[in-house]
């Protein structure tokens, strides 16, 4: 004989607490044991990579903003990463060079006597 089921309507809100916490237990485990079944097929980096229960990830370290090594006309500023900026693209079509804009270039020049 089947017990009879009730309606999760009718429920009160502690018997309803109490159902979710005997859910989420009963899903903690089935997940506990998947995670050690997937340990014994594949290996523990496998297993645990989705796997952050709430903890975060090691910091990403913060980089340090590449020092400026070129200077444009406007004064903008290219570390001389990445992509050409496009004032130093047009200024290369116009015939400068690169050394043009060099930063320590334009100091040595500014601080040598003439």
């Amino acid at each position: 004989m089947q017990p009879k089921k009730s309606s999760l309507s009718t429920l009160s809100n502690e018997a309803l607490c109490k159902l979710r916490d005997e859910v989420v237990a009963l899903l903690h485990s089935r997940a506990e044991g998947l995670r050690r079944e997937l340990i014994k097929l594949t290996g523990d980096t496998v297993a645990h990579a989705g796997d952050t229960n709430g903890a975060t990830s090691a910091p990403i370290p913060i980089r340090k903003k590449a020092t400026p090594k070129y200077r444009g006309p406007d004064g903008k500023t290219w570390c001389g990463r990445g992509a050409r900026p496009r004032w130093l693209v047009s200024a290369l079509k116009e015939g400068k060079k690169v050394e043009d804009f060099l930063i320590v270039a334009r100091e040595e020049e500014g601080s040598r006597p003439h």
